[in-house]
């Protein structure tokens, strides 16, 4: 699995967990996991970007193509205020749908 910037601040741990209770074959398993990963990710970007400046936006990317980390960290402290914090809170927000979605998924499932 790929390594962000932010990849210290965010973990799915439990979506692992709660897909283990799913009557899923374990390719579709790994598929939510990926699909997890890839919402936290473009939820997270767009977070991101909403905060920042046109130009700002440029900068930001041309960071993350270099996958300068500590690089991207300065430069989003500087610029936007409590960005760990925001990210972090978008996160648990973010997990906490996906468990419901898993959650009502379950349910479903126990009905058919």
């Amino acid at each position: 699995m790929q390594r962000y910037f932010f990849s210290h601040l965010v973990s799915i741990q439990s979506i692992h967990l709660k897909l283990q209770d799913l009557d899923l074959e374990d390719e579709e398993k790994s598929e939510l996991v990926n699909l997890a990963n890839d919402t936290l990710h473009y939820e997270i970007i767009n977070k991101v970007l909403s905060e920042l400046s046109r130009e700002d936006k440029k900068i930001f990317l041309r960071q993350m193509t270099m996958n300068d980390h500590p690089g991207i960290w300065r430069f989003l402290n500087k610029k936007i205020d409590k960005i760990e914090e925001k990210i972090q809170k978008m996160t648990d927000d973010v997990v906490s749908q996906l468990h419901k979605d898993i959650e009502e998924s379950k349910k479903l499932s126990a009905k058919k």
